[in-house]
């Protein structure tokens, strides 16, 4: 079902409660905030707001101070980043419940907007409890969902204020419903899924569930591993997901017989060890040495996936195809981002680290969608209830 958006009730004077996800990173040295693109993202259903003349709260979480107040991972950084997108001062409440910030809500004017602060810093947010949920939901008249990225979530913030509140969703959540559910209802053909990052175990879902809506699944990464194990490859001392292996057998067998075409390196980056000393050479998956690790996809498989990528209309992508934290261990990762930049085609980056890399090497205005969910996009896709989507309001039914 469609769901109801902020455009859909009326927020005119209204004090309205905003879930964002401004859970961004922070340079640990100096404290300052390295890329501010899930601030940015939410800017649209923020503006429209105010410029709507409703009062807007918004609430996030930042790191994970585990319940307990964690002075470094305040929300004072995230405020003083937003009042320069929008013009105008972001105060930030010294805690998200209670009755210094009920004053402040309060106090707020129409086009005015208040920062709670982290709301992990109690327990009761991730414990999803009834009446940490009633307290916020008591600060506001509407709900609005603009977190994707923690809408997999079964969080108070996130569906326990949707039992005491309207609750609508946001201009970025809109969107990622609208971008990933046509991937699974509707691409353009033909389509790849390129896939990378560690498990396998955190991509089978979506595997299974758009296995009969690809052309071709492309993987690389530490996943890559996995598969080349279960094809019976020797890889070596490459870390491999073994109570995995026979899922992966498994979901080749299904792709043979329902005519799916999937790529795995024909060659790799391999090293003695995962660090920015190491020896590394190329290898190709036949020759690997036993006391060799895979940490980037090779040459030849660069040219192979990047060959079948470009006769594509539609690509999503999922995960680095190496260590990409360690530079030397990068090259595959960023190649395939200049590839996917330069493609006439959809392109789609499904969150989490792969989003980091694409927005870090300036690349982000190349692609058609950067998902702000990593984990959310991944379930998404694997056709699973994410709680924060299943409680906001229904258009057809207003429930």
């Amino acid at each position: 079902m469609t769901k109801m958006t902020v455009k859909d009730v009326d927020v005119s004077g209204k004090k309205v409660l905003v879930r964002a996800d401004f859970n961004v990173p922070v340079n640990s040295g100096n404290g300052n905030i390295t890329d501010d693109s899930r601030i940015q993202a939410i800017l649209p259903t923020i503006r429209y707001l105010l410029e709507h003349e409703a009062k807007v709260i918004l609430c996030s979480h930042l790191g994970r101070p585990d319940g307990k107040v964690v002075d470094k991972l305040r929300l004072g950084i995230v405020a003083e980043r937003l009042s320069r997108y929008i013009d105008q001062q972001v105060a930030v409440t010294r805690d998200c419940i209670g009755n210094e910030v009920e004053k402040a809500v309060n106090e707020l004017k129409d086009s005015g907007v208040l920062l709670l602060e982290n709301l992990r810093f109690h327990p009761e947010e991730e414990a999803n409890d009834e009446n940490f949920a009633r307290a916020l939901s008591n600060l506001a008249d509407i709900y609005v969902n603009d977190a994707f990225s923690a809408s997999h979530r079964t969080h108070a913030s996130i569906v326990g204020v949707t039992c005491f509140l309207p609750a609508v969703a946001g201009f970025l959540v809109e969107r990622e419903i609208s971008t990933l559910g046509h991937l699974l209802e509707n691409p353009a053909h033909p389509f790849a899924a390129l896939l990378g990052g560690a498990k396998v175990s955190d991509k089978v879902g979506m595997l299974v569930n758009i296995m009969d809506k690809v052309d071709n699944i492309i993987v690389g990464g530490g996943m890559a591993a996995t598969f080349l194990k279960a094809r019976g490859y020797d890889t070596g001392l490459s870390s491999i997901e073994t109570d995995t292996l026979n899922v992966a057998v498994d979901i080749m067998q299904k792709m043979a017989e329902s005519g799916i075409k999937m790529l795995l390196p024909v060659d790799v980056v391999v090293a003695d060890s995962i660090n920015a000393e190491a020896k590394t050479s190329v290898a190709y998956i036949e020759n690997i040495l036993p006391n060799a690790r895979i940490v980037d996809i090779g040459p030849e498989t660069v040219r192979i996936f990047s060959e079948e990528l470009t006769r594509c209309q539609t690509v999503f992508w999922n995960g680095p195809m190496g260590i990409h934290e360690i530079p030397q261990f990068a090259e595959g990762t960023r190649n395939m981002v200049r590839l996917i930049a330069s493609l006439k085609a959809t392109t789609i980056i499904g969150g989490g680290s792969t989003a980091e890399i694409v927005i870090e090497m300036k690349m982000a205005d190349k692609m058609s969608f950067i998902s702000t969910g990593g984990g959310a996009s991944l379930r998404f896709l694997g056709g699973r209830i994410l709680p924060g989507l299943a409680a906001i309001q229904d258009k057809e039914s207003g429930r």
